[in-house]
């Protein structure tokens, strides 16, 4: 990339292009810029850049094809509570809507639908959010909708295929990491909690698996990096523990492949630090096995499948390169 950048997030366009924007850079701060990744020719140019600097903010992609960045952290601001949808066409960002409340380290889901949930974060105003917001693309409007039973900063959301979302784990100002998971369901605005996890955890990873059960990996409490994992069964309610990770890890990255199976990418272990170490899960066996590593540690970076079933692991702190894994 031309920056090196961590905490960005990135979109697959309708063009197969990989946009990556915002982050934060050890030598510039909180970034505006934006980046596209072309996997025909393996090149990086810059694109039109956002009106904010941003960093642990929120990148969905819209119906139309647009992408909608939402909050973040902003250098001398803070939290922020604007909005900018960026148009793959035209490669310029306008701004839209603002949300209720200014946050970062929350989190982000596209309803059945089409409009965008945004739950929970950091407000440097009002500290831990259990708060939650839906956008209208038709309209850039954002309207509050029901909160969650628990302030959640760094917790994650997966779209099941019932059209709810499920909300796992997180940093509670009151509880620490959270092991409780709640359901939002689009047609009352209402969370309900559903069965809790067997570890309490943060900046973790989950990933709906293509039998329908979404797995959770890793993730950090109080001192202690997890190399568990953990399955939800929507129809239950319960989770399971299934195999473990060979390291335990935070801040790393998690796809499911073109196959079915798992891949977890670096992250962050208390013991060995920055890891370039990756691993699969098969969903059949419930077991793990090493793969190749990267050839760059990398934590808080981010990994995308790209259309031709390679990932690209991008970026990561005080990092500018990026690699191509092939399954």
């Amino acid at each position: 990339m031309n920056y090196d950048r961590y905490y960005q997030t990135d979109s697959i366009l309708t063009n197969e292009k990989i946009l990556i924007a915002g982050g934060y850079s050890t030598s510039l701060y909180a970034l505006s810029t934006a980046e596209l990744y072309d996997s025909a020719t393996w090149k990086w140019t810059l694109t039109g850049s956002m009106s904010y600097t941003r960093y642990i903010h929120t990148a969905s992609v819209l119906i139309n094809g647009n992408v909608l960045v939402a909050g973040g952290y902003s250098t001398a601001i803070g939290s922020v509570n604007t909005a900018e949808l960026y148009n793959p066409s035209t490669e310029v960002w306008t701004i839209t809507g603002s949300m209720s409340y200014a946050r970062y380290g929350h989190i982000a889901a596209i309803l059945s639908n089409g409009t965008v949930l945004i739950a929970g974060g950091y407000s440097s105003t009002y500290g831990y959010l259990s708060t939650a917001e839906l956008y209208n693309p038709s309209t850039g409007i954002w309207t509050l909708t029901g909160s969650m039973n628990y302030d959640r900063y760094f917790a994650t959301a997966s779209l099941l295929a019932n059209g709810k979302v499920l909300v796992t784990g997180g940093y509670s100002s009151t509880y620490g990491a959270l092991y409780t998971t709640e359901l939002y369901n689009p047609s009352t605005g209402v969370w309900t909690l559903t069965g809790s996890m067997n570890y309490g955890r943060y900046v973790h990873t989950a990933s709906v698996l293509t039998n329908g059960k979404v797995l959770v990996t890793g993730g950090y409490d109080s001192g202690i990096d997890w190399n568990t994992a953990e399955l939800y069964d929507s129809l239950t309610g319960l989770w399971t523990i299934t195999g473990s990770m060979s390291y335990s890890r935070y801040h790393h990255k998690m796809v499911v492949l073109m196959n079915g199976a798992v891949l977890v990418v670096a992250g962050y272990d208390v013991t060995n630090g920055v890891l370039n170490s990756v691993e699969l899960y098969n969903s059949s066996t419930g077991t793990w096995t090493i793969t190749t590593s990267l050839s760059y540690p990398r934590h808080a970076h981010t990994a995308t499948v790209l259309t031709n079933g390679k990932i690209l692991a991008v970026g990561g702190v005080g990092i500018s390169s990026s690699e191509l894994y092939q399954p």
